[in-house]
């Protein structure tokens, strides 16, 4: 097993909980503050969009490491064209809220702890993304659930380009050990909101459905 595939891993093994309650029904009620219809639940995709391309494009623009800042810069591409390919579909809407998991990133400063942070983000969203998925399919919108489809594919690219930039930044165990501390920590932000808002919509969100 690789240090990357150890990394991952332990990154899944101590998160197992929450990244499956991340990625049950639940997860769309909570990001649409229970109203799960097209509209709000495209809202809360760009709402995520956009806070993913300037997290990252704010990353890119003060990391002296060259091979992070490029692995930042096109995250931040993809994710500009992710929210501007949401935003087509709404009529005027700007992003009003800056999810907690992106608070949490904005956080951080080491080269180490964003790379870590960014593995964990992406397995958080992976598992909101399949949810929007299943949302546009159920819906008769095969269209729109081909599109957030390519969405999870850039995720995909996402990881495979992290975990590299994983390599090359961490030199020992110890770095290791801080990046998994913050791609948990990502993960955990990412769950806290998700339990905040089931609990403010009366719902319970420890049981998985």
């Amino acid at each position: 097993m690789t240090d990357v595939e150890r990394f991952l891993e332990t990154v899944r093994a101590e998160n197992e909980t929450e990244l499956s309650r991340l990625g049950s029904s639940k997860s769309l009620y909570a990001d649409t503050g229970g109203e799960i219809d097209t509209e709000p639940v495209l809202r809360a995709t760009a709402d995520a969009e956009y806070a993913a391309w300037k997290t990252f494009e704010a990353w890119a623009d003060d990391e002296a490491h060259d091979a992070a800042r490029e692995a930042f810069e096109a995250t931040a591409a993809e994710e500009r064209a992710h929210y501007e390919t949401v935003a087509e579909k709404l009529d005027g809407y700007e992003p009003e809220t800056v999810p907690t998991l992106h608070e949490y990133l904005r956080g951080l400063e080491g080269t180490v702890e964003r790379t870590g942070a960014l593995v964990g983000r992406i397995l958080a969203s992976q598992r909101s993304k399949d949810q929007v998925v299943g949302y546009f399919v159920g819906d008769a919108d095969p269209q729109t659930a081909g599109l957030f489809r390519e969405f999870g594919d850039d995720l995909d690219d996402q990881l495979e380009r992290a975990t590299a930039l994983l390599e090359e930044v961490c030199a020992d165990e110890t770095d290791r050990e801080r990046a998994v501390e913050t791609a948990s920590g990502a993960i955990e932000a990412a769950y806290e909101e998700y339990v905040a808002s089931l609990e403010e919509l009366g719902a319970n969100p420890k049981p998985v459905c």
